[in-house]
């Protein structure tokens, strides 16, 4: 581990002397790559300084317990007390840093919801889900766009898609593809009966140019008017767009925009994404072991999570979580299901490692 840190320093340093040259300073796209890199090594620089620190601290205070002079050996022994318990807590906070990183953790998102099973409390339910993702992206300072909605007319969405921009949206939100289960009293059972319905949820990086080349002499593009709510612009103007990538045969709609160039721009990235999800996907069908030891595979039908309105409870079924807080939860509060996530992620990477 010493080794890689100080890898990582001699980088590191490396990084800071280019990022001066006169020659990088002009050049945006390398500049940008440097910096980045930069911003991914800092913490562990800055922790495994502190960790040589403290050793450096540890020897001094070790001779100083050498000293004639009584009181100042006291001292320094109760120094050392302190400092020792703070030596294996970094060493595990720099294990956890050392864990190569997702290189999609600091992509934006495209989002889908789609109701499932259970009719129009799917769709209602849906739409409740929607609305928790909306919240919680306004707590963390994020910026929400939607991009296709099929509003149903019980409420909620038969399908919504939407795309989340800001930072690590990603590493935050990638492990809620899935089934999600809710277990409630509909508005519309008149004998009280609980009853259990489904939402699919999908989370897609959005892909950089360099990652999918898509060639536009395979995508079709069509235009008609919008439907639904929009603003001035529904029925009277062919604004919504809907892109097929033909050699797969993906489908993309978007009429959420204010203008047909910001609907098409919207399709095509969110085109991208599914490009691009679909190349991760088969590449993780071939690490069959990999694949397996993820949270979750992110197959739609995957059931992930179960919400349970009469005992106030969610479940997070592949890590066993439970916390009896439903009500916070539906109104944006996901750091706790969001943490022991990344905690249980963290802790089977660690294992994976070891073995």
């Amino acid at each position: 581990m010493i080794d890689r840190l100080d890898n990582i320093v001699k980088r590191y340093n490396e990084i800071n002397q280019q990022l001066m040259d006169p020659d990088i300073v002009t050049d945006i796209p390398k500049m940008t790559e440097l910096s980045i890199e930069q911003s991914s090594l800092e913490p562990i620089v800055t922790l495994y300084k502190e960790y040589q620190k403290i050793h450096s601290s540890i020897a001094d205070l070790k001779e100083l317990m050498n000293e004639d002079d009584a009181e100042i050996a006291e001292m320094a022994k109760l120094e050392l007390e302190e400092l020792k318990p703070r030596i294996p807590a970094i060493e595990e906070e720099l294990k956890k840093l050392l864990i190569p990183k997702d290189p999609n953790d600091g992509k934006n998102v495209v989002c889908e919801i789609r109701g499932a099973a259970g009719g129009s409390e799917a769709n209602i339910f849906a739409g409740d889900l929607f609305r928790m993702y909306a919240k919680y992206a306004e707590s963390k300072g994020w910026t929400l766009a939607v991009n296709h909605a099929e509003e149903n007319d019980a409420g909620g969405f038969s399908q919504i898609e939407f795309s989340i921009s800001g930072k690590n949206v990603y590493a935050f939100l990638k492990y809620e593809s899935g089934a999600h289960r809710v277990q409630r009293v509909p508005a519309t059972e008149s004998q009280g009966r609980v009853h259990t319905s489904t939402a699919t949820v999908l989370v897609l990086p959005e892909a950089e140019d360099i990652e999918v080349q898509l060639d536009m002499n395979d995508v079709r593009i069509d235009t008609y008017r919008s439907s639904g709510a929009g603003g001035q612009s529904v029925n009277t103007t062919d604004s919504a767009v809907r892109v097929t990538h033909e050699p797969t045969g993906l489908i993309v709609t978007c009429q959420d925009g204010k203008s047909q160039h910001e609907n098409k721009a919207s399709a095509l990235r969110i085109l991208k994404a599914r490009l691009y999800d679909r190349i991760v996907q088969e590449r993780l069908e071939q690490e069959g072991a990999e694949r397996r030891s993820k949270i979750g595979t992110g197959d739609r039908s995957e059931k992930i999570r179960t919400y349970n309105y009469p005992q106030n409870r969610v479940t997070d079924h592949r890590i066993g979580f439970t916390i009896l807080q439903l009500d916070r939860i539906m109104e944006g509060k996901l750091d706790p299901i969001i943490d022991a996530l990344i905690d249980e992620d963290i802790k089977r990477k660690l294992e994976g490692k070891e073995d």
